[in-house]
């Protein structure tokens, strides 16, 4: 049996910033439908951050299975799948084709070195925030395809 494809998804902007206060840092409407098209009936993990960051009405993200990562025991995500760790949520999915990494810093850090893709909207900003996407490094990550729009690119990166 195959292991799913693990692809990391975020909009980071050109210092890195992902978020502050626990909210996206942008509303990108073609952004949110690039997310939607690309992990639409597909798997996503998350932190416990982040799912409490989704608005209520998307909890959970509808078309998709939900799994978020959680260290607390008692912790509850109605209609998402709970994990202690990122590979006890790994090992609950191994039945999917594709899991989506969505959120936040944390998770991202841990998964990085797991992911055979990154999927990252580029925003030409560079915004105040409290979270950062870890570095994409040349060494590790070859750009494979750039989609630029006005303002932001849509760029994916493939493991070398």
């Amino acid at each position: 049996m195959s292991m799913p494809e693990l692809i990391l998804i975020a909009a980071v902007a050109a210092n890195r910033a992902i978020g502050k206060d626990n909210r996206l840092l942008w509303q990108i409407p073609a952004d949110m439908a690039h997310f939607k098209s690309l992990t639409n009936g597909h798997t996503v993990l998350m932190g416990r951050k982040t799912w409490e960051s989704l608005p209520a009405r998307f909890r959970p993200l509808p078309g998709r299975r939900n799994l978020v990562v959680s260290r607390q025991a008692d912790y509850s995500a109605p209609g998402a799948e709970l994990a202690p760790s990122i590979e006890s949520a790994l090992t609950l999915a191994t039945d999917a084709e594709k899991i989506f990494v969505i959120g936040g810093e944390e998770i991202y850090r841990q998964t990085l070195a797991l992911a055979q893709r990154l999927e990252i909207t580029e925003v030409h900003q560079t915004p105040d925030a409290d979270a950062w996407f870890p570095e994409i490094t040349a060494t590790d990550w070859q750009e494979t395809q750039r989609n630029p729009q006005e303002g932001y690119a849509f760029v994916t990166y493939l493991r070398r």
